[in-house]
Formats: structure tokens, C-alpha cells, sequence
């Protein structure tokens, strides 16, 4: 039975860099005989050039119906003038939402090749393998109400709402113990429950939680130390999970511990493990059309894709070690240019990955 996969290249770089995916993509599709079909559909500001909304019903119809979602990036800078709900970030939380896309899934791995390109000093970082969860369809992202309003001195006020029903924060804890299971046994719950209310709730349910899960040690710890130990002592963590905005800033800043955010993929699963996979950069409009874009983090998110949602776990691992071949080899893009590494296009870091295949 052939499995659909649902390519949505977006805005800025997305593009460029979902090719090079769907290149790899339909390498390993022949190599491993995975009977994969491959749909396209527009998102984001793309869609708003072509169709007015930034998640017209065909593309959301055709995620719907897919076994597996890769995305590029969608939003910039010609349309933050728009109202918040016409802008293309709207197609990308749309997708999440209506797909029930609730547990992002974030690894954060240090490749030792790129040990130098880190921030830190590769003795704090060699080694970093951390997994991030975090929950995508709730929080202040979604909560309601929000908006902005006039009060009667006449000052604007902007509100938005911080909420989690408790049925939202243990199917995100049950996701973070079992993939602390899979790895070492730890898990870090991020909140911040010496001032906010509902993370007090999240604290007491994860430690109920843990009492189904006796093999995973469960610590918990306040965002802004999370934020200081990330770049203090990166290694003390396995796998933390942690709530919508907290999640999105946290993990932004693993990205700079594995030397670029070029490098970082992930994957978006609802219950069913149906998923939408992408790299945690943004659109990067600055550099779109120049064949500057880091392809790899769009290049591991389909890794992930063929390990979570298709089953096709030694294609993925081939992927895998694709990518770590060409890292060998040298071959950097500009992100991740080193000193001694010999700087290469987009298109030529999709060329390299095809061949170490």
C-alpha cells in the first residue's frame, strides 16, 4: 500500500530546501522500495500571493488525507504588515491545530564534526544529545481570550491568554516519559510555577504521571534556570518537556548549542503519529534564491518522518548517516563554515547527501 507524503515548500528558503529533502526523499523511496507518492501544496505567504488565505481548504484537505507532512518555512517581512490573522504563520498554527498536532518533537544533537561551530566551548558541549518536547496546541499561542482593546483612558491594552486543561498537559507528559524510557531515563519538566498558575497545575500532574512511569527520574525546574543551564551545563539534560511558548524559545536556543539552528529538525505528531515534520529555522528571507540555505535540518526532518510516521526506520538511519558522511568529508555551508571546511551551495550540500546515499 503506497504511503502519501505532503510537501508544502512555504516562503523564503522553504523552497530551495524542501527539494533537496524531496531529492533525498525519493532516493530512499527507490533504494528501500517504500512505495512512497509525493502531493504538493501551497502555505503561508505563498498561498496568500496565489489564494488569499495563508491555509487554503485544498491544502489543508490534502494534510488531512496524507500519512506524512514536510515543511519548509513560511512568513517575512512583506506581509508583518497584515492583520495577525491573515499572515502566513496563520497556515502553520491552522495545521498544527486542526490536525491536532499536540507533541513537537525537538532533538538537539551535537555533531562531533561541528563541535567548533558551537557557541560554547566544545568541552561543555561534545557530546550534547538532548530531546525537547513540547506540547504545540495549547498554551498562550492558542488560548483565548486575545486581542487588543481601548480602555476608557483612552491607552490600548494587548491581552493574551495562558491556559491548559489538564487533560492537554498529561498526553504531553505521557509522550516525554515514554521517549525518556527510549533513551536515558530523565526527564526535566520546565515551567514556572512560582508565579504562574496554570504551571503550577502542570507541575502536579507530571508528578502524578511519574508514578506510571517508576523508571524515569523526573526533576522539575523554573524556565529562566532552564534558559541559564541550557548554556551553562547543557549536558545535565535528556529529554525536558515543557509548555507552547516556553518550548519555542527553549529549543530555539538548543539550536545555537549544536552550532547552528541549520542543523535542528523536528516533528509536530498527533495521536495518531500522524505528522508534520520541519527544520526550526525560520523563512529566512535575506538570504532566499542565494543558494546560501543549510538544507540538512529539512534533510533530518525527513528522517524523522520515515522513523515516526512511515516505520521505514533503517531508511532513516541511512539518511542519517548520510548526513554524517558529508560532515566527514568537510563540506559546510555557510552557517556552519569552519576554517578548515570547504564552503558549498545548497544545492551542492543536497549533491553530497544524495551520494554518500
Amino acid at each position: 500500500m503506497s504511503r502519501t507524503v505532503l510537501l508544502l515548500p512555504g516562503d523564503g528558503i522553504g523552497p530551495e530546501i524542501v527539494a533537496q529533502a524531496e531529492r533525498i526523499l525519493r532516493a530512499v523511496n527507490e533504494k528501500f522500495d517504500l512505495n512512497l507518492t509525493f502531493e504538493s501544496a501551497l502555505v503561508g505567504g505563498a498561498a496568500l500571493e496565489e489564494m488569499n488565505t495563508p491555509l487554503p481548504d485544498a491544502t489543508l484537505d490534502r494534510a488531512t488525507k496524507a500519512d506524512a507532512i514536510l515543511l519548509g518555512a513560511v512568513g517575512g517581512p512583506k506581509w508583518d504588515g497584515l492583520p495577525m490573522a491573515e499572515r502566513p504563520e496563520k497556515g502553520l498554527l491552522g495545521l498544527r491545530s486542526k490536525l491536532e498536532l499536540f507533541a513537537n518533537l525537538r532533538p538537539a544533537v551535537l555533531y562531533p564534526q561541528l563541535a567548533s561551530a558551537s557557541s560554547l566551548k566544545p568541552e561543555v558541549v561534545s557530546g550534547l544529545d538532548i530531546m525537547i518536547v513540547r506540547e504545540l496546541t495549547g498554551g498562550i499561542y492558542f488560548g483565548q481570550p486575545r486581542g487588543v482593546r481601548q480602555l476608557e483612558s483612552g491607552e490600548r491594552q494587548g491581552f493574551n491568554t495562558y491556559t491548559y486543561t489538564e487533560s492537554e498537559v498529561r498526553r504531553i507528559g505521557r509522550v516525554a516519559f515514554e521517549a525518556a524510557q527510549q533513551r536515558n531515563k530523565k526527564l526535566c519538566s520546565v515551567d514556572k510555577a512560582n508565579v504562574l498558575e496554570v504551571t503550577v497545575m502542570w507541575r502536579e500532574i507530571m508528578n502524578d504521571l511519574q508514578r506510571e512511569y517508576p523508571d524515569v527520574e523526573l526533576s522539575h525546574m523554573y524556565v529562566d534556570n532552564a534558559a541559564m543551564q541550557l548554556v551553562r551545563a547543557p549536558k545535565q539534560f535528556d529529554v525536558i518537556v515543557t509548555g507552547n511558548m516556553f518550548g519555542d524559545i527553549l529549543s530555539d536556543e538548543a539550536a545555537m548549542l549544536t552550532g547552528s539552528i541549520g542543523m535542528l529538525p523536528s516533528a509536530s505528531l498527533n495521536s495518531e503519529k500522524q505528522g508534520m515534520y520541519e527544520p526550526c529555522h525560520g523563512s529566512a528571507p535575506d538570504i532566499a534564491g542565494q543558494g546560501m540555505a543549510n538544507p540538512l535540518a529539512t534533510i533530518i526532518s525527513a528522517a524523522m518522518m520515515l522513523r515516526y510516521s512511515l516505520n521505514q526506520e533503517e531508511a532513516a538511519a541511512a539518511i542519517e548517516a548520510a548526513v554524517s558522511t558529508v560532515l566527514d568529508q568537510g563540506l559546510r555551508t555557510a552557517d556552519i563554515m569552519s576554517e578548515d571546511g570547504t564552503r558549498v551551495s545548497t544545492s551542492e550540500m543536497g549533491d553530497a547527501v544524495l551520494a554518500a546515499l
